[in-house]
């Protein structure tokens, strides 16, 4: 039995008794040599063995649909990205103090996708490095220390990201440097007013940081604001509060880790739906498909003053074997049309969900862009309470029905819809039938 507190939206508890023997089995060799710190989704854990494109398949061969996992950006095991990651292994894996041709194709590959004033990369093993050396370049830049950040946010796990990252849970400490700042809410605040009440907000954590005396170095958004409960629109409402953060001196630093890529269906990154050109832009494990490869990617200016006075070295940061996944990556989406389609399908996908909701009271709110969508849930739609329990119910309902999916947001009570690229018209018309037939069976057994 679990009895310490998980904080984490959808975590195993530890109480489902019916379980197969063999995964409860698994659960306890695990419980025996990982740390606590690690979580398993879902009330009853999935055992998963592989998978391919958008499925994941248990030992006993039942496959589920992946609606969550946005790492495999173009695929869970991508025959081109496999092919590219064992051509490169057979011939050379090792840092970048050699001069090797690939790294620097490929970055010039990707800045090529970027607004041109965007014109440099280094490139770390993980997001969670990017975003604390972002941290780094901009309070160096600077000379600032102050840095704000959403008050639900995710940013990582180092030491500098975590105290950026509030829904890592109350324990988790803020840096006193760190002013966290509400964002719209775009379910029940007028959208017309987003830009200007968000922007009030950051002058006010301006303020309140030159208060502190450290200044202010940067602000950092999620584009797709995903641990905030996915706020999307109106696009262009971060623009106003760009603004003011570099006239007091601070930087913009674009967190794509989530919405980069293509997902939101409009273009490669996320923030561009805001008419911004950020100063910085982290990136993450999605662009190699899950291979350890992320980056920061900045103007010159954002990059200059660190980058000449203090070396930085990440040992494996742009390996060739990931750099040649990264550019696998690429050519998929390039050749598959992946940002087309998940435009394509991520309209289809929020049309179903809108006409669920005219059915189902307990969906008081249907939001995203592209292949990033949230379904909110309320105990009832005029008071649009939070409800918690509904989400956590749809969720494990839907994982019994062979979709995973999780929820997220401060109240827990959002559904989290993030698949990878290659999703399909009859992957979203899936989960949408199965919500409603979740919604109704539950309908029903409250009425009996």
């Amino acid at each position: 039995m679990i009895t310490h507190r998980t904080y984490m939206a959808n975590a195993y508890d530890g109480n489902d008794e019916s379980m197969d023997p063999a995964v409860k089995e698994l659960i306890r060799r695990r419980s025996a040599v990982l740390a606590p710190s690690y979580r398993l989704f879902y009330r009853s854990p999935v055992s998963v063995v592989r998978a391919e494109g958008v499925w994941l398949y248990d030992a006993d061969g039942r496959r589920y649909l992946d609606a969550y996992n946005n790492v495999p950006a173009v695929g869970h095991s991508n025959p081109h990205v496999r092919r590219r990651v064992d051509e490169q292994m057979r011939v050379l894996n090792t840092h970048t103090r050699y001069l090797t041709e690939p790294l620097i194709a490929y970055s010039e590959r990707l800045l090529g996708l970027f607004p041109p004033e965007l014109s440099k990369v280094v490139y770390t093993c993980t997001g969670s490095e990017a975003v604390d050396l972002a941290l780094r370049m901009a309070r160096y830049q600077t000379g600032a220390r102050g840095i704000i950040c959403t008050s639900h946010a995710y940013h990582g796990t180092t030491a500098a990201a975590a105290e950026i990252s509030p829904s890592l849970g109350p324990n988790n400490t803020i840096g006193h440097d760190v002013v966290l700042v509400d964002v719209p809410d775009s379910y029940r605040d007028d959208p017309a007013t987003a830009a200007g009440m968000f922007a009030r907000r950051v002058e006010a954590g301006i303020e309140t940081l030159r208060q502190r005396g450290v200044g202010v170095a940067a602000l950092i958004v999620d584009s797709v604001l995903s641990s905030d409960g996915v706020q999307t629109d109106p696009a262009g409402w971060l623009s106003p509060a760009a603004d003011l953060v570099r006239e007091a001196g601070g930087m913009w630093i674009a967190d794509e880790v989530q919405p980069g890529f293509g997902r939101l269906g409009t273009g490669w990154w996320g923030f561009a739906r805001h008419g911004l050109t950020p100063d910085l832009v982290v990136l993450g494990k999605p662009m190699g498909n899950g291979m350890p490869i992320a980056a920061v990617v900045g103007t010159e200016t954002a990059m200059v003053r660190f980058g000449r006075d203090i070396r930085y070295f990440n040992t494996f940061g742009g390996n060739p074997v990931s750099i040649a996944a990264a550019n696998a990556v690429l050519d998929v989406i390039e050749s598959d049309d992946l940002i087309t389609g998940a435009g394509v399908v991520g309209t289809r996908l929020l049309a179903g969900l809108e006409q669920a909701a005219q059915r189902h009271p307990a969906i008081g709110h249907v939001r995203g862009c592209g292949l990033f969508v949230a379904v909110e849930f309320v105990t009832n739609p005029d008071g649009r309470e939070p409800d918690a329990a509904a989400a956590l119910t749809v969720v494990n309902e839907l994982r019994d029905r062979g979709i995973l999916i999780s929820a997220s947001g401060r109240s827990e009570n959002v559904l989290k819809i993030r698949p990878p690229l290659p999703f399909q018209a009859e992957h979203a018309d899936y989960v949408v039938t199965a919500i409603d037939e979740v919604l109704t069976a539950a309908a029903k057994k409250k009425s009996n």
